[in-house]
Formats: C-alpha cells, structure tokens, sequence
C-alpha cells in the first residue's frame, strides 16, 4: 500500500470522527445552568446529530461509496433545513461535503487497480 493510497483510505475517516465529535461539542449547549437531571435528556438529543454521522462513517468503513453518496446528502439536507443560512452551511455542511468527497476519493482510489 502506497502512501497516498494509504491517506486516501483513512483520511475520510479520521475526518468522519473528528467531524463527528465536532458536531458532539455542540450538544454541551444542553447544559446550561440547569439541574444536570433537566439538562441530560436536551443533551442526548443533541447528540442525535453526532450519531448519525458516526452511522454513516461506520457504513462507509466498509462501503465508502456509501459515504460519498451520504455524506453530501446529509450535507444538503442541512442546508434545507436550516434555509441556506450561508454561515451555517459553511461550518456545518461543508465539512460534510468535504467528508463526502474524500469518501468518493477513497472508493476510487480503492477501484482502480494499482499500476
């Protein structure tokens, strides 16, 4: 295994991960200044996010075809939902198109037989 075909293979997933975890720090907004017993249930629904993406990046583990084609789906489906608000697409739904892309990166890479 090369080494560009080595970041290609793991590059998407890393960035999956850490795009996940991300996405993770925002459910620490449940906790504000409430009781911890009010805020748990506010947090693990804004951890619903997280887990899907660590969903998709598990799928695309093996099926990274998959994660180029779910990941920029996720991506627009953010965009939509949040009404094309540009800076929120921006931090959210280009890291996830980018996630997408190095997904499709990796499935080609994994296709075409080495020379």
């Amino acid at each position: 295994m090369t080494t560009r075909t080595s970041l290609l293979l793991w590059a998407p997933r890393l960035a999956g991960v850490l795009l996940a975890l991300f996405l993770a720090v925002f459910a620490l907004d449940a906790f504000d200044g409430r009781p911890l017993l009010q805020a748990v249930p506010g947090f693990l629904i804004h951890l619903v996010p997280a887990g899907i993406v660590l969903a998709i990046v598990a799928v695309a583990w093996r099926l990274p075809l998959a994660g180029a084609v779910a990941f920029p789906v996720l991506a627009a489906v953010y965009a939509v939902s949040v009404r094309w608000r540009l800076d929120w697409v921006a931090v959210i739904g280009g890291p996830l198109l980018l996630v997408g892309v190095l997904f499709l990166a990796s499935w080609r890479a994994q296709a075409v037989p080495s020379r």
